[in-house]
């Protein structure tokens, strides 16, 4: 089984700019997708008519911002919304079950833009740490994925030192991370590659940044005790990064 995480920075977007040839170059079973700014009667009917997939969407209440969606062969069964039933105006966790599989399509707030938002991001991981810890030892093998806005540790970033005190690799931040992922989560591609440089999964507009290969991996796909095991294989498309959207679709294979 094949699962997909990408962040497609707009689906509507994505959709002009050839989404569809990435798509079925990988040919997911799963597809969670991110940031899809767009209600599903705003996209080409066609594109709907062609998905091949069940979807379904979790959007935001706030038009054009934020957003998920999991599209899935065969059809899934949908466990819910938010963290633990609290509302999700922003929509940011969609939580299904196929294929034996419970999948978290997460988007996690960015702190980027100003302080306030900062904050906002943290009360956000704080609740997200406590919510999710229950699927760690659950019987029902379980992915969260999608766009973490975090990259954990300085192989995942090219310039660690340039961005120290930068929203998604500040100290506390890494931190967090490093103690959600010892509840006894596996960072799949990580577990899969070692200890190497990258690969990354978004890259800035800014100089040269996706040319040169400059990026942050801030998009994961982490496996619980139950299904740490069934992890065959992991990797990003970064072609579909640079021709689509601003981060590349993140991939993994499952037996």
């Amino acid at each position: 089984m094949r699962v997909v995480s990408w962040n497609v920075n707009g689906l509507r977007a994505a959709i002009r700019k050839g989404i569809d040839r990435f798509v079925d170059e990988l040919d997911p079973d799963v597809l969670m997708l991110q940031e899809i700014r767009s209600l599903p009667e705003q996209l080409p009917a066609e594109w709907l008519d062609g998905l091949e997939r069940e979807a379904t969407w979790h959007p935001a209440e706030r038009k054009g911002y934020s957003g998920v969606a999991t599209l899935s062969k065969g059809g899934h069964r949908v466990e819910g919304t938010g963290l633990a039933g609290a509302d999700d105006p922003e929509g940011r966790v969609l939580v299904t079950q196929s294929h034996g599989w419970r999948f978290v399509n997460v988007y996690l707030p960015s702190g980027s833009s100003k302080p306030e938002r900062q904050e906002v991001k943290e009360a956000w991981m704080d609740q997200f740490a406590v919510w999710s810890s229950s699927f760690v030892a659950d019987e029902t093998p379980t992915i969260i994925a999608g766009d973490l806005n975090i990259a954990h540790t300085e192989r995942d970033i090219w310039n660690a030192k340039g961005n120290a005190k930068s929203s998604g690799f500040l100290p506390h931040e890494r931190a967090w991370f490093t103690e959600w992922l010892g509840q006894g989560w596996t960072d799949s591609q990580r577990h899969l590659l070692g200890e190497v440089q990258g690969p990354y999964s978004w890259w800035s507009n800014r100089g040269r940044a996706r040319e040169l290969d400059r990026g942050w991996r801030i998009d994961y796909l982490v496996v619980n005790t139950a299904g740490s095991n069934r992890i065959e294989g992991s990797g990003i498309l970064r072609q579909g990064g640079l021709e689509v959207s601003d981060h590349a679709p993140v991939w993994l294979d499952l037996v």
